[in-house]
Order: structure tokens, then sequence, then C-alpha cells
């Protein structure tokens, strides 16, 4: 795999049991580039290891008087040289392409993973740690795959120069071979502390990267309540204590650099002090002494890479064990698309909560608790999650996925099952760009930007968008900001909402579309919704009256269950719990207010009479 082919057409199917072993699988399908390295990197080590053995031959051919053979050393030499520079060049070359095409083979897999699980993955792991992994850790991981390139041929090559040191000259060579693998073991008891504080390290820094997070998408909201500094005070302790913990892990990576100094520098005395005594007793050559101290001199550079791989791998363990934890996530029970990849059609309905969504109606559900609402609208989007995932019927486990037209929606392909439903949530995000690119999403065709846009009550906003636009006059060019931040809390709502309604779904999932708008755009944002979604299945979770109204089904749920179905009119007659969430009163307020409509003869007035009154008042003025 070349930089120029990707992204991958199939990154795989990692293993993500654990983080070495996800490791362990990136290296067998890295298998290729690794085995190129190796091979570019015994050219370049060897070259590198060959040249004390040219400067012993030069040495003894100056000693011998003999001009042939130091004419020969200087052509040897000069090929060492050459090859020196072409191994390392490809090396580099190669060692990098093997960074960058695991680090793209993980994003791919995370991006799918993220695109799989949809609103459940930050449920599941916190947001910091998502934007960990996807950056900082794709990065470690890949630094780790280019390290082992380098350590492979680097450890071959060690190997070789031992053995060949012994066979040339065994007195000097025996020390070499018994001491370069002390070097290389010297600093593994020191690992498992420097791996903890580097964890430690990963952990305050994930924590910071969240803290800045939630601080930069509350920012407006933290300065309209003045705790801006309150949140900068909280993000600056975090980003010292990350400061402090990446202090102490230095300080272990500099010990054992040191060691990695100190020793071969040991070894090296010895082998000169060793030598020395040999050639006073005749007993070695002086080219032979030159040899095996250049030798071991050039030694240390391919160990380094020693180092390199034992702190390329502590840091990559935690960050491989992150990454496998999101890839080991699933969505919920998936067959594999047993079922034939068809939207199916007809009602929505969910056998937890026994709400059912009839086929091609405007249907309101309404929650006492906005959290639950949410929850609900996840799963009618085929996210289950929470209690109630799985019941048991004569004592079996039995699937309570949602079911769409009789077909479960756990069974479809994820594919057909978002073509067949599209839930928006309660805070939709606006990518930036144009705002012809923002509602360029996979649609049906049957729907028009300009239909959606109307429906949406959204002309304020292209006004807003054009004038806020120095060059260009159509507002579907205009720039949308990061986020939409430019735009207010209602412009991003409807905004969100024409690009849910252009999608056109078989069912659409609506979780609180106007609650940032006023009581006239929602009337009309209303009309608009129904006249648009007419014969399509719609959800809106919302308890405002206005919406309610406009619905041919009214569902309340309560605790987890259907309690109240009806029009708006009739529960809010006869259904007290519906009247509390709808009405915002309490049953000591009720109590009140008919105490107050008392008139003085001692008769009450109608409660019907009234409300039917109010609800009139409502139409008229929308």
């Amino acid at each position: 795999m070349q930089i120029q082919d990707l992204p991958y057409p199939d990154p795989g199917v990692p293993d993500a049991r654990s983080g070495p072993r996800f490791l362990w699988w990136l290296g067998r399908n890295q298998l290729g580039g690794q085995l190129k390295a190796l091979a570019w990197g015994l050219l370049h080590f060897l070259a590198v290891s060959a040249l004390p053995f040219c400067v012993g031959l030069a040495v003894q051919s100056v000693v011998d008087r003999s001009g042939t053979r130091l004419a020969l050393t200087g052509v040897l030499m000069a090929g060492c040289g050459a090859c020196i520079a072409l191994g390392e060049l490809m090396l580099h070359r190669t060692a990098v392409t093997n960074w960058i095409t695991a680090a793209a083979r993980v994003q791919q897999l995370l991006a799918r993973r993220t695109a799989l699980l949809g609103s459940a993955l930050t449920r599941r792991v916190a947001a910091g740690e998502v934007v960990a992994v996807s950056t900082g850790d794709v990065e470690k991981i890949g630094w780790f795959v280019e390290a082992v390139s380098r350590f492979s041929a680097a450890a071959v090559t060690v190997v070789v120069v031992c053995a060949t040191l012994a066979v040339y000259q065994p007195a000097l060579g025996v020390i070499v071979a018994v001491g370069v693998p002390v070097l290389a073991v010297a600093v593994l008891p020191l690992l498992p502390r420097a791996t903890r504080r580097a964890d430690f390290q990963r952990e305050k820094a994930g924590r910071a990267t969240e803290l800045a997070s939630d601080t930069v998408a509350g920012l407006r909201v933290l300065r309209g309540i003045g705790g801006e500094e309150l949140f900068l005070d909280r993000y600056r302790r975090a980003s010292q204590e990350v400061r402090r913990a990446a202090v102490r892990s230095a300080r272990m990576w500099s010990l054992i650099s040191a060691i990695q100094v100190l020793l071969p520098g040991l070894l090296m005395i010895a082998v000169v002090w060793r030598g020395v005594q040999l050639a006073r007793d005749g007993r070695i050559e002086v080219g032979e002494l030159v040899t095996v101290y250049s030798a071991v001199m050039l030694l240390t550079y391919p160990l380094r890479h020693f180092e390199e791989i034992a702190m390329a791998y502590s840091f990559s363990r935690p960050s491989a064990r992150r990454a496998a934890r999101v890839l080991s996530l699933e969505r919920t029970v998936d067959s594999g698309g047993s079922l034939a990849a068809e939207v199916p059609s007809g009602d929505l309905y969910d056998p937890v909560t026994g709400l059912l969504a009839p086929a091609g109606r405007l249907t309101a559900v309404v929650c006492g608790d906005p959290d639950a609402a949410g929850l609900l609208a996840e799963r009618l989007g085929g996210h289950a999650s929470g209690p109630g995932e799985e019941t048991r019927v004569e004592g079996g486990p039995r699937n309570t996925s949602v079911v769409l037209g009789g077909v479960p929606l756990d069974e479809l392909p994820l594919e057909c099952a978002r073509t067949a439903v599209l839930v928006q949530d309660k805070d939709p995000v606006l990518l930036s760009g144009s705002l012809r690119e923002l509602l360029d999403v996979p649609a049906s065709g049957l729907v028009s930007a300009e239909a959606a846009l109307s429906a949406a009550q959204c002309g304020d906003v292209l006004d807003a968008l054009t004038q806020g636009s120095l060059d260009t006059e159509d507002p579907m060019d205009a720039r949308v900001t990061e986020r939409g931040r430019s735009l207010s809390g209602g412009q991003r709502q409807r905004l969100a909402l024409a690009r849910s309604l252009i999608t056109d779904p078989e069912v659409l999932v609506l979780d609180e579309p106007t609650s940032a708008v006023d009581s006239h755009t929602e009337a009309r944002i209303a009309d608009g919704v129904r006249s648009l979604r007419a014969g399509r299945t719609t959800v809106v979770f919302t308890s405002s009256p206005l919406l309610l109204d406009h619905a041919d089904r009214v569902v309340l749920v309560r605790e987890g269950e259907v309690v109240a179905v009806g029009v708006h009119r009739e529960l809010v007659h006869s259904e007290p719990r519906y009247r509390d969430v709808v009405t915002r009163e309490t049953g000591e307020e009720a109590a009140a207010g008919a105490a107050d409509r008392t008139v003085p003869g001692g008769v009450a007035l109608d409660d019907e009479a009234v409300l039917d009154g109010v609800l009139e008042e409502i139409e008229e003025t929308a």
C-alpha cells in the first residue's frame, strides 16, 4: 500500500480484544511494508557496520605499507557510503509510509465505527476520549509501526555484527557478544514505571481535552452567565496537571536515555582496555583493535532503536487500548442484514414502551422527562439503549427492537435502517461550509431545498446569511460558520429542520424541533411540516400545544410506558397527567384555578368551555 492509494478500499476487521492484539493485527496487515523496510534497513545498518572493518583494513594496510590494499579499501569504503545513503533514504521513505498508512487504516476504522454507532458512541465513551483517540492516539500507533520498521533491521544488524566480531576476533568479540544483549535489556526494569507515568499523562491530557471541548462548545452560554472565568480556571488547573505529569514522565525517559549512553561507554572502555593488553602481548594486530573499537562505537547507533521501540510501545499501548475499546463497541444485535435490503414501510412500533406511530400520520409524543424523550427518540432510530433492550418470555430472551412495517430495525442492514428512519436530536450540529453544501445530504429527491427551507420558515435565516456574506448574493452560496455559531439558536434549529426535511425519509423523528423559536414561527412551522410530510410517517417529541394541536395522534409516555393516546384537545380535558406536562400546571394550581373560576352564586365555570375558548384563541393567533 502506497500513500497515493489511500484510503483503503476495505481497512479490514480489527482484532479489538485488547491493545496488544490490535497492534499485532495492525502489524500483520502492514507485513509487506515491514519486509520492505527490513530490506532497506539491513542495507543501511550493515553498510554502517562495515565501516569499522574498512577502517581496520585501511590502518593495517598503512602499517604493512600496502598501497594496493589501501586503494581497494578506499573503493570498499566508497561503496559502503553509497549503500548507507541509499539505504537511509529508502528506509526513511518506507518507514514513514508505514506510519502514514497504519494511521490512515486506524482512522478509517474509527470513522467506520463512529458512523456505525452514531449518537450511541458519546453515551458509551467520553467526548474527550473520542477526540484523543482520533487525533493523538492515531499518531502514536503510527509511530510504533514506524519504529518497528527500524527496530527490526537494527536488531538483525546487532546480531550479525556480534556474531561477526566473535568469529573475526574471539578474544574481544566475546566481550561484545555478551555486553550488547545486556545493553539491550538493561532498561527493561524501568519500562513498567515509565509506562505507568505515560498512561497517567495520557489520562490527564484526555481530561484536559474533554474540558476544553466542553468549554468551547458552551462558550456562548458561559459568556452570557459570566462563567467563562470559572471554566478557564478549571482548564488552567487541568493543563498544569498535564504539565506535571509530562515532566514526571520525561524524567523517567531521561533516566532511560542516560543509561543507554552510560552502558555503551562502559562497554567501550572494557573493550579498549582488554584490546590494549592483547595488542601489547602481540595476540592481535593494531588493525583488528581499531576494527573492534570502531564496531563497538558504531553499535550505539542501531542500539538507539531499542530505546525508541521501548518508548514507542509504552506510548502506543494505552493508545491502542483506547482505540480497541472504541472499535469493540457494537451498535446493537446485528444479524448482518439477513433480511432483504429494502426499505420497509408501515407502522413504527416500539414493543418496550408500546409506542405506535401509524404510517403516513403525524404522531406527537409527550414525555415529562426531556432526557427520557431523547433516549426514546434514539431508540426509534434503531439505537437500543438502557433497560428494556431485552426481555424474557417463557424463560427465553426475545429481541425487543423497534419494528417498522413488521421488520425489526436491528435485523436490517445499517444503510437500509438509516434510509428508513432519520432522527434529529434536540441539539443538531451544523457543519461549516456553504448552505448548499449543508443541504447536500442523501435524499429521495422528492423534496427540494426551497420547499424544505420554506416549511422550516428559514426566510430570515437566508437574509441573515446573505447580509453576512461579502462575496455572494445567492444565500445558497453563503457560508455557515462552524456549528452555526454566527446564527441564533432558533436559526440553527430551523436550518437543521430543513436539512432533515430534504432527506425525506420513510420515518422522520424530531426531538423538540421548535424549542428555540417564538410561538408565531412555531405555528407556521407546524403547518409547513404537516403539509410537506403529508403521507409520510413523522414522530415529533414536544410539549408545545401548537405542535400538539397539529398532530393526528398524541401519545403520552410516562416512566417508559404509554399511558394515554388521543388527540390534543381530548387529552387536555380528560388526562390530568397530560395537562400537567403541557400546561406546566400542578394539581394545586389547577385546584386554585378552579376556585377562581367559581361565580358568586357558587356555580363553577365549565372547564371544558374555558379550555375550548383558549384553544380557539390560539388557533386564531396562529
